[in-house]
């Protein structure tokens, strides 16, 4: 996505270092795409080794979801960019049990470590950088289930809640050094993970699993469709924009 000035393209994040965690595949992938596009130089992580990571992205492997893992990322990020001054945390997912009570402690744990603490973590090793330039963006992809409390998932939204509400507090921190911390919240969304995760569902239920219909704009989002929401908030466009929440889910989930 580019703007066009006095005849000529301006690619919006030309110059921009850009890390994205989970960047593999889906949504991330979708998302290492666009700020490609845009003129970012970008490097994505996954926990094991990939051929699809897009063309063009530098990639490491690293598991985010512990603190030795965050720690080498930032350092990896720190030796192959220079630095960072867009981080998109996008690594998450749980998978569903019967209930709120049959989760174990240690699945509470790892939604934890991988929904919520992996970006508290990634945020307090490079948004100090951020702050002795003066600038930076930092987008947290949470989900717009949170409001639905689903027990069979409530390991999962209870870390995304946590996520949206350290989100608030930390834009409100950073601003003043220049900082915007923004969050994007997909809804139901097509790619492998959210099948896989609707397939596991299925057969715990031995059912559907989940409401089949279409959100009222009709269809299910496309990675693209949560891409196109990062890219404008890790932007200039979005230059006045601090301690939001877009919600991108077609109106599946209302929120008052």
């Amino acid at each position: 996505m580019t703007n066009t000035e006095n005849g000529s393209e301006k690619l919006e994040l030309a110059g921009k270092r850009a890390l994205v965690t989970g960047g593999s595949r889906g949504i991330g992938a979708a998302i290492v795409r666009q700020l490609l596009d845009a003129g970012a130089k970008v490097l994505t992580t996954a926990r094991s080794a990939t051929n699809t990571v897009p063309e063009g992205a530098a990639f490491v492997t690293a598991d985010v979801q512990t603190r030795d893992g965050a720690e080498a990322l930032a350092t990896a990020a720190r030796e192959r960019l220079g630095g960072v001054d867009v981080l998109v945390h996008n690594a998450g997912g749980a998978g569903p049990y019967k209930g709120a009570l049959a989760i174990p402690e240690e699945a509470w744990q790892d939604a934890l470590d991988l929904n919520f603490l992996a970006a508290v973590r990634l945020d307090a090793l490079l948004a100090p950088g951020m702050r002795e330039r003066g600038s930076g963006a930092i987008v947290h992809v949470s989900s717009a289930a949170v409001p639905m409390v689903a027990p069979p998932f409530l390991h999962y939204t209870t870390a995304k809640a946590a996520l949206e509400n350290y989100s608030r507090g930390l834009a409100a921190e950073l601003a003043p050094a220049g900082i915007r911390v923004n969050t994007v919240s997909p809804g139901r969304t097509a790619t492998p993970g959210g099948e896989a995760t609707r397939e596991q569902w299925a057969r715990l239920t031995e059912g559907p699993g989940q409401d089949t219909t279409a959100p009222p704009l009709g269809r299910d989002g496309l990675p693209d469709d949560i891409a196109n929401a990062v890219l404008f908030l890790t932007s200039d466009r979005a230059g006045w924009l601090t301690g939001s929440n877009v919600v991108v889910d077609g109106g599946e989930f209302p929120r008052g």
